[in-house]
């Protein structure tokens, strides 16, 4: 018997596209000495659940197919809901499907199934940081969540929330760039205080703020090029410029990799982050493409908790 391996499956993901790669993903796995087990979602929320149970079950790690939303959702079944590991040293595995594909691209790792698959079978697992998020939702409450990718508020939580609104069949790239359009259109600078590892609060006024552990998000912007996975570190990056115009200015920076080095932007690293709003308004979220509320807010580094694979 070969090694068992639990596979969280949204069949929902890439429009369809994990569906149709999931035959072959599980034909490599098993070619490779694996016993797969497949596990799907059914509904939002549940990659989580689905998650939580297989390491509450023994399982050493899970295998994730799907996008960046289900991912993020998988790793938040690494903690119970106080948020203490359910199983220490337990390790993830990509396999991307999805959409977007940006975590996928912080690590390197192939669109071709087999190719992922295998890739997945040989690894030895690592260190990965998670974040950790205390906010608020959008009912008020206060609630709490795990985020492997990056966090931001400003248009970011906007452009999520157009974006997820979309046809899923334009594809990542495009329902990114499409909203951002959409949003900048709307959207005004928000008055925020920001506060990096008990220091001195100061006053920005941001179109977006990413506290970032992996380099990409919104579909391929290259939002945080210095960011790494394992260096109990988040890279934090302000966006201030106002102005549609100016902002389109930046458009080409943000996808090649220059970003930090443009003005108007400013860049920090931190292990705390503590954002409060300055505004009546809300300051919308993004953790991991979804929009789950806004500030205040507290992002914190759980250095190397979760393994990957």
């Amino acid at each position: 018997m070969g090694e068992p391996l639990v596979v969280v499956f949204n069949p929902r993901a890439g429009a369809g596209r994990a569906e149709r790669e999931l035959p072959t993903l599980v034909r490599t796995l098993e070619a490779g000495g694996a016993s797969v087990d497949v596990r799907r979602t059914t509904a939002t929320g549940h990659a989580t659940e689905l998650t939580r149970a297989a390491l509450r079950e023994g399982a050493s790690g899970v295998a994730v197919v799907g996008g960046d939303g289900t991912l993020s959702e998988a790793i938040n079944g690494f903690f119970e809901l106080d948020g203490t590991p359910v199983r220490e040293g337990a390790w993830v595995g990509p396999l991307p499907c999805g959409t977007g594909g940006d975590f996928r691209k912080t690590l390197g790792i192939p669109k071709a199934p087999e190719a992922s698959a295998r890739r997945l079978l040989a690894a030895t697992p690592k260190p990965l940081d998670v974040g950790w998020l205390e906010h608020r939702a959008d009912d008020g409450t206060k609630v709490a969540r795990a985020f492997v990718n990056v966090a931001s508020f400003g248009i970011g939580g906007l452009v999520d929330r157009i974006v997820n609104d979309a046809p899923k069949w334009i594809g990542g790239r495009a329902a990114f760039f499409v909203g951002t359009l959409r949003a900048m259109s709307r959207y005004r600078n928000q008055r925020v205080r920001l506060s990096i590892d008990g220091g001195a609060f100061e006053e920005l006024s941001v179109l977006n703020l990413a506290v970032a552990n992996g380099r990409y998000f919104g579909g391929g912007m290259h939002i945080a090029p210095r960011a790494k996975i394992d260096d109990g570190l988040f890279d934090v990056v302000a966006i201030e410029r106002d102005g549609v115009l100016g902002n389109l200015g930046l458009t080409r920076h943000l996808y090649g990799g220059s970003l930090l080095e443009q003005s108007g932007v400013r860049h920090w690293r931190g292990r705390e982050v503590v954002a409060e709003p300055l505004v009546d308004a809300p300051v919308l979220l993004d953790v991991d493409g979804e929009a789950p509320g806004g500030l205040p807010a507290r992002f914190t580094m759980r250095s190397g908790v979760v393994r990957l694979r």
